[in-house]
C-alpha cells in the first residue's frame, strides 16, 4: 500500500514532470482515496476505461491520456462529466503523464518502442519545444520496406500503413510515438532511411514522397500502450501493489 500523496511525489520526481511544458497537467488530475493498494492503467481515460477500472476496485487509474487539456472547454459538462462522476463515484484518483511518459529514458513509449524493434545505437533528440522527445536508433542489419512493416506489425499487433520514399532499404530509423508526424523534418534531419510515428496527415505523404523518407504510420494508441503499462508494472513492483493494464482496442 501506499499513500496518494506519496504516490504523487515519487511520479513526480520519477518522471521529471516539473521539467515539461505540456498540453495538460501531469500528475494528480482528480483526487480519490488516500490508500493505494490497486492500480490499473491504460493509454486513454475513456468512459469505458474508467467503467473497466471500477470494476476492478482500482484505488487509482494511471494514463497517458487523462483530462484537461489545453483550449478544450473547462466545463464539466457531458462526456467529461460522466467521466469525472464515474471516477468520484468509485472515489479513484486519476492520474495523467503525457510528454513526461514519452522521454523518459527507460519506460517511456520511446524507449519502449526502441526495446520492442530491437534497435540499437539508440539516442534521443529535441523536437519541437521538447528535450529527447525525437529518438533515433540503427536496426542490426538493414531490411526491405516490407520487411520492416512486417517487423512492426508484429511487434506492435497492428499493420501500419506505409509510404514509400525511396528504393532504399531500411537500417537508420527515427521514431515518435502518437501524433507526432510533423516531426518528419527533424526525423529527415537525422539522416535516416525512415520515421515512424503513430498518426499521419494528408500532408505527411507528399513529406515523405519528396523528402525520400519513408514513413510508417503504426496508430496513435498502438504506439502508446507500452510506456504506460511499464508504469505500472514498475509501481506494482517497487511498492508491492496489484497492477492491471487496461487495452481498450482503438484504430486510429
Amino acid at each position: 500500500m501506499i499513500k496518494r500523496a506519496e504516490l504523487s511525489s515519487y511520479l513526480n520526481e520519477y518522471l521529471n514532470c516539473d521539467s515539461f511544458k505540456d498540453y495538460a497537467p501531469n500528475g494528480l488530475q482528480v483526487e480519490g482515496k488516500d490508500d493505494i493498494k490497486v492500480i490499473c492503467s491504460a493509454v486513454t481515460a475513456s468512459e469505458e476505461v474508467i467503467a473497466i477500472a471500477a470494476e476492478k476496485k482500482a484505488d487509482a487509474l494511471l494514463v497517458h491520456h487523462g483530462f484537461f487539456w489545453r483550449g478544450e472547454a473547462p466545463q464539466l459538462v457531458g462526456m467529461k462529466k460522466r467521466r469525472v462522476a464515474k471516477l468520484l463515484s468509485s472515489d479513484m484518483n486519476l492520474f495523467g503523464y503525457h510528454l513526461p511518459l514519452d522521454c523518459h529514458p527507460k519506460l517511456g513509449n520511446n524507449a519502449c518502442i526502441a526495446k520492442l524493434l530491437g534497435m540499437q545505437s539508440v539516442k534521443s533528440h529535441k523536437a519541437g519545444n521538447t528535450t529527447d522527445l525525437l529518438w533515433s536508433g540503427k536496426l542490426k542489419k538493414a531490411m526491405t520496406v516490407e520487411d520492416f512493416a512486417a517487423l512492426v506489425a508484429k511487434n506492435l499487433h497492428r499493420e501500419p500503413l506505409v509510404v514509400s520514399g525511396s528504393k532504399d532499404n531500411i537500417q537508420n530509423i527515427a521514431w515518435c510515438t502518437g501524433g507526432a508526424q510533423d516531426f518528419i523534418i527533424e526525423a529527415n534531419d537525422l539522416n535516416v532511411d525512415a520515421y515512424l510515428s503513430g498518426e499521419i496527415s494528408e500532408r505527411t505523404y507528399y513529406q515523405a514522397k519528396e523528402l525520400g523518407l519513408h514513413y510508417f504510420s503504426c496508430g496513435h494508441h498502438a504506439t502508446e500502450r507500452y510506456g504506460i503499462q511499464a508504469l505500472g508494472e514498475h509501481l506494482s513492483k517497487r511498492f508491492k501493489l496489484d497492477h492491471s493494464f487496461i487495452d481498450v482496442d482503438n484504430p486510429v
